[in-house]
């Protein structure tokens, strides 16, 4: 095309230069018809030249398919803990140098001077104290930002006293809460490291789902968002609520738990508007190195 245009500008500057040379009293006359029938070929080339580049088909952007399964359920959960306890592979470990199965926390290892405080440590459950025992290397790290976590063994009744009949806890006796904030950030490490894993699936049980879009899990494959999966909303006296994804073709770098739509505290009454909600055991298939 742009070699058409040149030849376009050659005759066209070789026409102008012949008129150029006509009698006096024809040149207006001559040169005004080469310009105004240049001019046009012109504009008539050049605008279907924009027109043949505009109906050239843009090949459309493919949007890569996100492979997922997820589980979910309310009231009677075991079924559903069942199926994805399989899907996320045996067996529950708990030693250390695992290449397959997965890992659960229940919060029933926390000791006496870890509960029923705001201090709990994020990374409890994965000491690199060649000195502690493997059943704290279960390759989990939270954060929050909030301004920290709360273990408690009392469904947290020591903050309200209604909270008892509020939340239950299904393996009893202690659940799990961010404190001053309802995001928890769940990262992994290769169990009893620091060293940087991943997953391919995660779930969570929660206490007193009222409000279906309160109580969350999104999982990130590095930046990227794999989705966000919502808990059902509780449908029974006992409260208990979970939902778990697994991802065959991602890995799983961190997943933010939203528990309700506002911080458990006294500032705040489980109602119409909010929602308070508490956490208790976590699945995931055994981390495995980032790289």
């Amino acid at each position: 095309m742009v070699q058409n245009y040149h030849w376009l500008a050659g005759r066209i500057s070789g026409d102008l230069h012949r008129n150029s040379s006509i009698t006096k009293n024809n040149s207006t006359m001559k040169v005004n018809t080469v310009v105004n029938w240049t001019i046009g070929l012109v504009c008539t080339v050049l605008v279907s030249a924009c027109n043949d580049d505009e109906d050239e088909p843009v090949a459309p952007i493919p949007t890569p398919t996100i492979n997922f399964t997820q589980v979910s359920g309310s009231g009677d959960i075991t079924a559903k803990l069942t199926e994805f306890r399989t899907l996320l592979g045996d067996p529950l470990n708990t030693t250390l140098n695992q290449t397959a199965g997965r890992r659960e926390i229940n919060w029933d290892g926390v000791p006496a001077n870890l509960t029923n405080v705001d201090t709990y440590p994020g990374d409890f459950f994965n000491s690199t104290d060649p000195a502690v025992g493997a059943g704290r290397k279960r390759g989990a790290v939270f954060t929050t930002p909030g301004t920290g976590f709360r273990i408690s063994d009392n469904d947290f009744t020591d903050i309200v006293a209604d909270y008892g009949n509020q939340f239950n806890a299904f393996s009893p006796a202690r659940t799990f809460v961010a404190v001053g904030s309802n995001q928890t950030d769940v990262t992994f490490r290769l169990p009893g490291t620091n060293t940087p894993a991943t997953v391919k699936g995660f779930g969570a049980i929660f206490s007193d789902v009222d409000n279906a879009n309160s109580t969350t899990l999104e999982f990130f494959e590095g930046d990227k968002s794999l989705g966000t999966f919502k808990a059902p909303v509780r449908n029974d006296v006992n409260g208990f609520s979970f939902v778990g994804v697994k991802f065959p073709d991602n890995r799983v770098s961190k997943v933010v738990i939203k528990s309700g739509n506002v911080p458990l505290s006294s500032r705040f009454a489980d109602g119409s508007q909010y929602d308070l909600v508490i956490m208790d055991d976590f699945l995931y298939d055994e981390p495995t190195a980032s790289n």
